[in-house]
């Protein structure tokens, strides 16, 4: 037969956090390699999307989202992001951060396009922009902090460069950018006039007394940013895939077009849920977050560090990066299937944020588990020192 799969989908990898899990399942282990967040969802959205079911809210929303949604997140983009968005021609609510970033490549980028990711970078980010066929390039940055040099970004940019990606903290590094380095990468967009996308999901996650800044914010970037967030990580409710965008309007009814088409909609009566969370949890909530899995980030870094597994302490979020290069094998997959071997913990390998060779040095985990299933995992991984 000739029927078979586009050209795109054969860019397309299997994702390794998917392949992990499932390596997992098969041994009833302790999953540390997908961000499914096991922590409790907060009362107040479960109640309100229950309560939105019984009222009848059960079919199609508004394609970019409920009004009550947009105007809560309106308000905490106001309140805590300082970005001024108009609930009604800035704001669209899709399936879920990742499918906003989807939507977001698929509106405004072309084929050929480079789009300029810092490394190491989220998977999903490379896989979304590969499936609009533009073109990754990449900016290494350094373990353990992280950092990087401004004159590999300069050198990155081409005449077809479009766009940048900032996720900030960051998934799987943990990095919180700084201001400085945050107005250094808004001139550079300024100066060569590249669109910049962000992805703050994890924005409530930075510890140590560390600020999250949106780029947006900053000046001269507002109309060349789009500012990707959602509440699956804060709610703890990754399978509602609820996820938002912020863009100039002409730049939002693009993305509010290709979401339609992707998506429809986000769930209706799952909106509802998050809206009210949104409006009713105290600010005590969102500290309480950060003071938790900094807590959980102590815990299991200390774990590594006793089984030889330098762990480059994250800054924000809720994953680490760890050096597994003492575990026998060639491969960090190979490593990662030795890990879940002899522990029953699962990780994700290197390999699968890094586009160059170094990516096999480092295995992904992910700490937003209970406190029994963390403690258990870090008891485990101790057991290698």
């Amino acid at each position: 037969m000739k029927h078979n799969p586009s050209d795109r989908t054969a860019r397309l990898a299997q994702s390794d956090i998917r392949a992990m899990t499932l390596a997992c399942a098969k041994v009833n282990g302790i999953n540390m390699s997908q961000g499914v967040c096991d922590t409790p969802v907060p009362p107040v959205v479960i109640q309100a999307a229950k309560a939105a079911m019984d009222r009848g809210h059960n079919i199609y929303s508004r394609f970019d989202g409920i009004s009550e949604l947009r105007q809560a997140i309106a308000s905490k983009l106001a309140s805590y992001n300082r970005i001024t968005a108009d609930p009604e021609t800035n704001i669209t609510v899709s399936a879920g951060a990742t499918g906003s970033f989807q939507a977001t490549c698929m509106a405004l980028l072309n084929p050929g396009d480079e789009v300029i990711l810092f490394e190491p970078f989220y998977a999903y980010h490379v896989q979304a922009i590969l499936a609009v066929e533009a073109v990754p390039r990449y900016v290494s940055m350094h373990a353990p902090e992280w950092s990087f040099d401004m004159q590999d970004l300069e050198r990155a940019i081409t005449p077809k460069a479009k766009a940048l990606v900032v996720n900030s903290p960051g998934n799987p590094s943990g990095k919180v950018f700084t201001r400085t380095e945050l107005e250094q990468i808004a001139e550079m967009a300024c100066r060569h006039d590249l669109m910049v996308i962000t992805d703050e999901i994890y924005e409530y996650f930075v510890f140590d007394g560390r600020e999250h800044i949106s780029l947006a914010t900053l000046p001269n970037m507002s109309a060349r940013t789009v500012t990707i967030g959602g509440y699956s990580k804060t709610f703890s409710i990754t399978g509602w895939r609820i996820g938002y965008s912020v863009a100039e309007a002409t730049w939002a009814k693009a993305i509010g077009a290709m979401s339609d088409v992707l998506y429809v909609c986000a769930p209706t009566p799952l909106q509802y849920g998050v809206a009210a969370g949104i409006r009713e949890l105290p600010q005590s909530f969102y500290a309480g977050l950060a003071t938790e899995h900094q807590q959980k980030r102590d815990r299991f870094c200390h774990a590594l560090e006793k089984a030889g597994l330098p762990p480059s302490v994250p800054q924000g979020a809720y994953y680490v990066l760890a050096d597994v290069t003492r575990l026998p094998g060639k491969t960090g997959r190979d490593r990662a299937m030795y890990l879940l071997d002899k522990t029953g913990v699962a990780g994700v390998p290197g390999e699968a944020f890094f586009e160059g060779p170094e990516g096999r040095r480092f295995m992904r985990f992910c700490m937003a588990k209970t406190d029994d299933d963390l403690e258990q995992a870090s008891l485990r991984i101790e057991q290698l020192g």
